[in-house]
């Protein structure tokens, strides 16, 4: 047989070998880097053994508008940065805990994290109150930059430690309205007596001037106001207030929110279901927390002026500023209110001096930026529109 045709008939027979060789060496290739990797699916998720399931429980209902969308946008924004290995199911107030019983459930652990305000917590931890809001104080910027950049979060979590929690900024609703009154408020007087939901420090502060001050989750606020359990109630601002319908039970709306100038809420995680999860994935959490809390900020400035005027021009809702007169007496209340904070808890005169220097440094600054701009824009435009 001819050379020539003895390699026709070879060449078939070596490319099938040298194609099954590759073959086996593909396979093994693949069998090691699942056994490093872990399996797949092959859109790129990882397989149901490998996800970790956490349970988020809120001060809120779920969905809620504002208030309620942090804990699901922190949700979804985990289990995207995660590639699905890391989800959180939320569960809306009332469907595992209690509105209130949210700080006991991640503390003890029968949750992994939760979403709240801090200043609900303020029998159990007095400093929390500077981390929601303090009356007269720091906006939403303004805490923001404290927390992140003045050791305002590294405050939070020492105070938080002790109940093996780790918190997070959980969003912002911007300044507040000072709330639904079913009178009209003419003399600091006229709040001897009044009846108002208002937690916090700032309930303090509302006693202090002659009120009486009562805590009540946002599910029981319509009926208690129109029942007369109480006379007026503050809860967020325009965006929320009427979606609960409280312009149907109360007639005067009053600002400024003296008492909530810039609320931040929070983000509670279990310490140990926090440390139990990879490096990336605690970074995950943490940048995704962020970007939730700063979304909420985002909505309320996108909604509470088209709300505000739906109140006004379509029920006849009576907008009025806070006379001076009360306004003085809520700021002696408040200087009252927080000298006996500090007096008494260690860890809140730690946190009151942190936050009091940063204070007088950005106020100084925010004289001859935010709110030299914003007087000049009103000087020089006056009524005119953009």
């Amino acid at each position: 047989m001819a050379t020539g045709d003895m390699e026709k008939r070879l060449s078939p027979l070596i490319i099938l070998v040298l194609v099954a060789a590759l073959v086996a060496v593909i396979a093994l290739w693949a069998t090691d880097t699942s056994r490093n990797s872990g399996p797949v699916y092959a859109g790129g998720g990882v397989s149901n053994a490998e996800v970790i399931e956490w349970k988020l429980v809120t001060t809120w209902p779920k969905n809620f508008p504002g208030l309620g969308s942090a804990a699901v946008n922190l949700s979804r924004n985990v289990e995207a940065m995660s590639g699905g290995r890391l989800k959180i199911h939320v569960y809306g107030a009332g469907e595992i805990v209690p509105a209130l019983g949210v700080f006991d459930a991640v503390s003890q652990g029968v949750a992994d994290a939760g979403h709240g305000a801090a200043y609900y917590w303020k029998g159990k931890v007095p400093s929390s109150v500077f981390f929601t809001a303090v009356p007269f104080g720091l906006n939403a910027q303004e805490t923001y930059g404290w927390l992140h950049y003045g050791g305002g979060l590294e405050l939070w979590r020492e105070a938080y430690a002790p109940f093996n929690l780790v918190p997070f900024a959980g969003g912002s609703t911007g300044v507040q309205m000072a709330g639904w009154f079913n009178k009209e408020l003419n003399t600091a007087d006229d709040l001897r007596g009044l009846k108002m939901r208002i937690p916090g420090l700032a309930g303090e502060v509302f006693a202090a001037a002659g009120g009486t001050a009562v805590t009540i989750p946002g599910g029981e606020l319509y009926t208690s106001l129109q029942t007369g359990v109480i006379d007026a109630l503050e809860w967020v601002g325009p965006y929320n207030d009427r979606i609960l319908g409280f312009h149907e039970v109360a007639r005067y709306y009053y600002y400024p929110g003296w008492h909530e100038p810039g609320s931040v809420l929070e983000f509670i995680v279990n310490e140990d279901s926090l440390n139990a999860l990879p490096e990336d994935l605690r970074a995950i959490v943490e940048h995704a927390a962020r970007a939730a809390s700063q979304d909420m900020l985002d909505e309320y400035t996108g909604r509470n002026n088209q709300a505000l005027q739906s109140l006004v021009d379509e029920h006849d809702v009576q907008l009025r500023r806070l006379p001076d007169d009360v306004l003085r007496a809520l700021w002696q209340g408040t200087r009252q209110a927080m000298d006996e904070l500090v007096a008494r808890d260690p860890m809140a005169a730690k946190v009151y001096a942190s936050y009091s220097e940063f204070y007088k440094g950005v106020r100084n600054y925010h004289h001859i930026s935010e709110q030299a701009y914003y007087n000049l824009r009103d000087e020089v435009m006056g009524d005119e529109d953009y």
